[in-house]
């Protein structure tokens, strides 16, 4: 099978290899005699993944021992308003910093059951850049921020100076680069585009932020139900789960996060590299917060980027397509697109300038 080089968003590219560990225990769990999505969840089996999974977050995030660390369902989106009932059940109020699409999605639903102040909104610059510098309000419990914009291309390649907790989606660039936890009060991530398939949320809270949390919710919206029970209180997302695992494990063997940075350093820079050769290219974000892991640009008419997409589907590459909320193109680069991949299209972009210039 020839495999296509894909650049989609997420899902994410998964390493071959960990495809084809899960393909070849699908059936039969490492010789139990049945596959590991029909076991319990309370089987030694399972429990000796779920485990090793947490390990792995732990040991390649280095992660403090005063967090908690959870694997739940519902996507990032279900933090967006799990957050805020968790958090600001007392009445009190956060900030926020709105960047982009998943900002203002994290901003509505927080809005719908809390209060929030927004210290930063991008618009003026079409979300295009960051702010040097954030000042939180007097009272806020916690500053969200949203660390790397999917559809936008912006990146917080340096996280801000405040005096209250942060709370990041870190969905599109987790265990892309170290990140200092102990900096951040909570973080939060779908695994679909950098861990894994979709289906489980990591979500890491400080044991400080988690004392606080509401005890009047539902239980499954209730982070005190999750965090004392490794997140195990109910069926856990199982197959994601165990695909995580094995991919930590890859993240691993490959060097970890400083390896994974240099990786994303090296692949954009490639592409941002094709962009800035050419005007037929053209990034609209600030150079300063420029994406390592979704590089965004345009061309001169809709009829090029269409067929640019089209030329380049035909050897392989899939997922180019901007996201239609803004139109262009867009590569995703996560930790699982292999160098040569990124080269490939680096070559292409180079060719396709040429030729249509």
């Amino acid at each position: 099978m020839s495999r296509k080089i894909n650049f989609s968003a997420g899902p994410c590219t998964l390493p071959l290899p960990v495809l084809e560990e899960l393909q070849a225990n699908m059936v039969d769990f490492e010789g139990n005699g049945y596959s590991l999505i029909e076991s319990s969840h309370r089987w030694p089996t399972y429990d000796k993944v779920h485990m090793d999974c947490l390990a792995l977050l732990k040991e390649l995030m280095e992660i403090p021992d005063n967090y908690k660390i959870m694997l739940l369902g519902g996507g990032a989106t279900l933090q967006f308003s799990m957050i805020p009932m968790n958090l600001l059940s007392d009445g009190s109020a956060c900030d926020f910093t709105v960047t982009g699409a998943w900002a203002k999605k994290a901003l509505a639903d927080t809005n719908i059951v809390a209060k929030s102040n927004v210290v930063y909104d991008g618009k003026d610059n079409n979300y295009t850049s960051l702010p040097k510098t954030v000042t939180t309000t007097p009272g806020a419990k916690y500053l969200h921020i949203t660390s790397n914009e999917t559809i936008g291309g912006v990146e917080w390649l340096d996280f801000p100076d405040v005096n209250i907790p942060i709370v990041a989606d870190m969905s599109s660039d987790i265990l892309s680069r170290p990140v200092p936890v102990e900096k951040f009060g909570m973080i939060y991530a779908g695994a679909q585009k950098n861990l894994g398939p979709a289906g489980v949320t990591v979500v890491i809270i400080r044991d400080d932020l988690l004392a606080t949390c509401s005890d009047s919710l539902p239980a499954y919206l209730a982070y005190k139900t999750h965090a004392p029970k490794d997140s195990m209180y109910n069926t856990p997302p199982v197959f994601p789960i165990w695909a995580m695992k094995v991919g930590l494990e890859q993240v691993k063997a490959a060097g970890g996060a400083a390896q994974m940075e240099k990786n994303a350093i090296e692949k954009s820079t490639l592409i941002y590299d094709a962009i800035e050769a050419t005007p037929m290219y053209t990034c609209p974000v600030d150079s300063s917060c420029r994406s390592r892991m979704n590089v965004v640009f345009t061309m001169p008419t809709p009829e090029l980027e269409a067929k640019f997409i089209a030329e380049a589907a035909e050897l392989g590459m899939v997922g180019l397509k901007g996201h239609k909320s803004v139109g262009g193109c867009r590569a995703s680069i996560y930790n699982a697109i292999p160098l040569e991949g990124v080269q490939t299209l680096a070559n292409f972009m180079n060719e396709f300038a040429a030729k249509n210039s």
